[in-house]
């Protein structure tokens, strides 16, 4: 075991993971050799239709075979059937011990257990939302749940960590010679930014769709050069299920608190000015963020550069209104999300590559004037945790969390004191996602606690005179006095889940629990 910069106890090996490289710094590993890819390919004009019949069909002309890796990606959310139509042919057709590398999956996939169970499926690497995340915490896969960041997904593809052997994309529109689009047809999910790097990394690639047009299809979203199979299914997936988790502004009198503070702590700082570049997640507190930031916005006449990550229908309107400049979508939270970047030019889809990896020339996360981010529990290190519950159960994924955390210019934890009686401030957090050293403020209802790295923070919040300021160590203490004493979770030794930095290296680890 060797303590890493987030001083947790990591070992140099993991059974199922392999070699473990430290967490050193949160910018501190550079990237060394170059871009790794998915075999080169030609396609004569003997070749004109991609088409096959069903999936079982591109399964064989892929190559598919039992132990290799196979992608997907989460557009769809809850929604998506694409996942489970194709592990389930694979079961049939007796492959098995396959690694699964999503982007995410969600409660729909619980199908998947069963196949887990059986050995079809051997590995995880990707977010495991729900019920596949509950089996892993109770020991039910043969190897630890790879974690990584949307950043560092495409990081780990590119770097040659991650070799996909096919991937498998859910394509809401597609022509016969592999044009795909994620703006157009009844399962339109806008953008597909997440399966880009898929496209280009795999060595086979296979588009599921239910809506084949006729060549060329425009606009595109990933073109012809990188597909090689198209097949038409039923349905790829219901949209509704995109709006999987709240994405309406909070009411609650509480949490309003909290998003006032936040965006009083926006206001009186130094990225506040015309320009601004934003970006929140989907949750009721974030967007009350966005609200406060968009009435203080109109009342000083600042206009915005671009909203960036998950785009929501608050965010369209704010482009609408002319509050930015440009949208910056890498995936399209909902609905009405879907329908902007269909009909807006200035509504832009990029690619996870393009928004977060920091292993390029340039990823847009690097842009960012302030992001508003949550977490299921923060300590008096402004460490966060986003991946596991209070109980250890590892229900959630890293998603933006650590890129845009480390990108941008201003990132401001918003969070409860406590949920029920649990405290969501605390002494060590039993999770390290991101560290304290990316992290500059934690709001609560009860006050903002900025990071004492950040002086210039403190000074210009006290200057403006309406944040009200408290320590990280009065927040803590003020948590436990309020829940009281919590049990530790109980554990096993064996690890379940290794949550890597986007650069590559472990973080932290996560145990099985001890039920």
């Amino acid at each position: 075991m060797a303590l890493n910069r987030a001083g947790r106890d990591v070992p140099s090996q993991i059974d199922g993971y392999g070699p473990v490289i430290p967490f050193m710094g949160h910018d501190a590993r550079k990237p060394e050799g170059n871009r790794a890819g998915g075999k080169l390919k030609a396609t004569f004009n003997d070749r004109t239709d991609k088409t096959v019949k069903d999936i079982k069909e591109a399964i064989r002309a892929s190559g598919l075979r039992s132990g290799m890796t196979v992608s997907f990606h989460h557009h769809l959310r809850n929604g998506d059937y694409v996942v489970n139509q194709v592990i389930d042919a694979c079961a049939e057709m007796g492959i098995r011990d396959l690694t699964i590398f999503p982007t995410a999956l969600f409660g729909v996939h619980k199908a998947l257990i069963p196949h887990i169970k059986s050995g079809v499926i051997r590995r995880i690497m990707g977010s495991v939302n729900g019920p596949i995340g509950q089996l892993a915490s109770e020991g039910g896969l043969q190897s630890p749940v790879v974690l990584r960041s949307h950043g560092g997904r495409p990081r780990a593809v590119i770097a040659g960590d991650v070799k996909i052997d096919v991937a498998f994309i859910a394509a809401p529109s597609a022509d016969r010679y592999g044009n795909l689009s994620g703006r157009l047809g009844r399962s339109a999910c806008g953008s597909l930014g997440y399966a880009v790097t898929d496209a280009d990394g795999a060595d086979c690639v296979v588009a599921v769709t239910d809506n084949l047009i006729p060549f060329p299809l425009t606009p595109v979203s990933i073109n012809q050069t990188k597909v090689d199979f198209v097949v038409v299914v039923d349905s790829i997936g219901d949209p509704a299920g995109i709006v999987s988790g709240t994405t309406q502004v909070t009411r609650d009198p509480m949490r309003l608190l909290i998003a006032h503070h936040a965006a009083a702590l926006i206001e009186s700082s130094p990225y506040f000015k015309e320009g601004l570049s934003f970006q929140t997640g989907a949750g009721g507190i974030s967007l009350a963020v966005a609200a406060y930031v968009r009435e203080v916005m109109r009342k000083r006449a600042i206009k915005g550069s671009f909203g960036l990550g998950g785009i929501t229908s608050f965010f369209v309107d704010m482009l609408n209104e002319g509050l930015f400049e440009r949208l910056m979508d890498v995936q399209s939270f909902d609905l009405v999300a879907v329908k902007s970047i269909a009909e807006n030019l200035n509504h832009v889809e990029i690619s996870a590559d393009w928004y977060a990896n920091p292993w390029n020339s340039g990823a847009v996360v690097n842009m960012l004037d302030t992001v508003v981010l949550g977490a299921t529990e923060v300590d008096r290190h402004f460490n966060a945790n986003v991946n596991t519950e209070a109980d250890g159960a590892l229900l959630h994924g890293i998603g933006g969390h650590q890129d845009t955390a480390s990108g941008a210019k201003l990132t401001i934890i918003t969070t409860p004191l406590l949920r029920g009686r649990i405290p969501c401030v605390v002494d060590d957090v039993y999770t390290v996602t991101t560290p304290g050293s990316v992290v500059d403020a934690i709001v609560t209802e009860f006050g903002v606690a900025i990071n004492p790295l950040r002086q210039d923070l403190i000074d210009a919040a006290k200057e403006a005179g309406d944040v009200p300021l408290v320590t990280v160590d009065e927040l803590a203490e003020r948590a436990r006095k309020t829940s009281g004493p919590m049990e530790p979770v109980a554990t096993k030794d064996r690890i379940i889940g290794v949550v890597e930095w986007r650069d590559g290296s472990v973080i932290d680890v996560v145990r099985q629990l001890d039920r």
